[in-house]
């Protein structure tokens, strides 16, 4: 019984956002050949009419820019874990994308379940907290920004080492480094881990979520940073668009559209009723940033989590 009334809710969200006209499509991605094409969102795992209205949206830029997946910022699945939530919050908003052969590689976020969506097959996450996959000349690095350990932090050092020099290096977790929302904004104890590390080897871009928003920050170190944690959540007027804010978003859902093609990434967001929210080109440049000196690796003794010192390895837990 229960799962027929979530079928049926389903359906009637479905067919809802069916109804709905679609927005003006401002195509801002060249569609090369030989290209790596992939979308990214965050904190969308509501189960509610607008997730179901940006799922829509990214079936219809998929029609005329196709993409081969789509990357996951966090907070996939909220409240329960039960089959019918991952059915009601993920495989049928999604099954256009699915059917037509999309993978989606998921991360964690605070809402996640670690024990179960890493188990969870179509998030591609293999029972890993932590993983990489390399897509034609990109190494994608998923991290979980929920608690970073010694562990995890030597992983993605081997894991940078490991990668090709000419490789782009794109990280995305849930947690922003940089963001200029109000209710969260930069974790500034996750920058002081992760960015040295980001920065010694090449990172290109990081994607991230939390703040539901969407945010394009300018170029920190050389690395650019975009926070899309509005696929699914929103919180209307919560950019407080601070100096280092490039493109903001805050009035609406919205999705991004990615294509790297050699050394140029072309991106687009879009908001829930299909319009261009923001657009540009990266360039991968050959050598690290050096115009600013590398922010001081803490050391294993340094801090915890909370900033007091000990003796043991360092760890950080984000705050919810």
């Amino acid at each position: 019984m229960r799962r027929l009334v979530i079928s049926l809710l389903c359906l009637v969200l479905l067919c809802s956002v069916l109804l709905l006209p679609i927005g003006a499509q401002q195509l801002a991605l060249p569609n090369q050949p030989n290209s790596v094409d992939f979308a990214a969102i965050g904190d969308m795992g509501t189960g509610d009419a607008a997730q179901y209205e940006i799922a829509r949206q990214m079936s219809v830029y998929h029609h005329s820019s196709p993409f081969d997946f789509v990357i996951m910022l966090g907070d996939n699945i909220y409240g329960g874990h039960e089959a019918g939530d991952f059915e009601q919050k993920f495989s049928v908003p999604y099954k256009p994308l699915l059917d037509a052969g999309v993978k989606f590689y998921a991360s964690l976020g605070n809402h996640d379940n670690s024990t179960v969506e890493r188990f969870y097959k179509p998030f591609n996450m293999n029972g890993e907290r932590y993983y990489s996959f390399k897509k034609g000349n990109v190494r994608f690095f998923a991290l979980d920004s929920n608690y970073v350990d010694p562990g995890q932090l030597q992983w993605l050092e081997n894991e940078f080492q490991k990668s090709a020099a000419n490789d782009w290096k794109i990280c995305y977790f849930h947690h922003p480094l940089y963001s200029s929302g109000k209710t969260h904004g930069s974790s500034m104890e996750l920058r002081a881990v992760l960015e040295p590390l980001f920065i010694k080897y090449g990172v290109n871009v990081v994607f991230s979520g939390h703040d539901h928003v969407y945010e394009r920050v300018k170029p920190q170190h050389g690395i650019y940073y975009f926070t899309e944690g509005a696929a699914g959540e929103l919180r209307k007027g919560d950019l407080k668009k601070t100096d280092m804010t490039e493109k903001g978003f805050d009035q609406d859902r919205s999705f991004l559209l990615v294509e790297i093609t050699g050394d140029e990434m072309d991106f687009q967001a879009i908001g829930r009723t299909g319009i261009k929210i923001d657009s540009g080109l990266i360039r991968k440049t050959a050598t690290l940033p050096t115009a600013s000196p590398l922010p001081a690796v803490p050391r294993a003794s340094q801090f915890t989590a909370n900033g007091a010192r000990r003796t043991q390895m360092f760890s950080f837990r984000a705050e919810n």
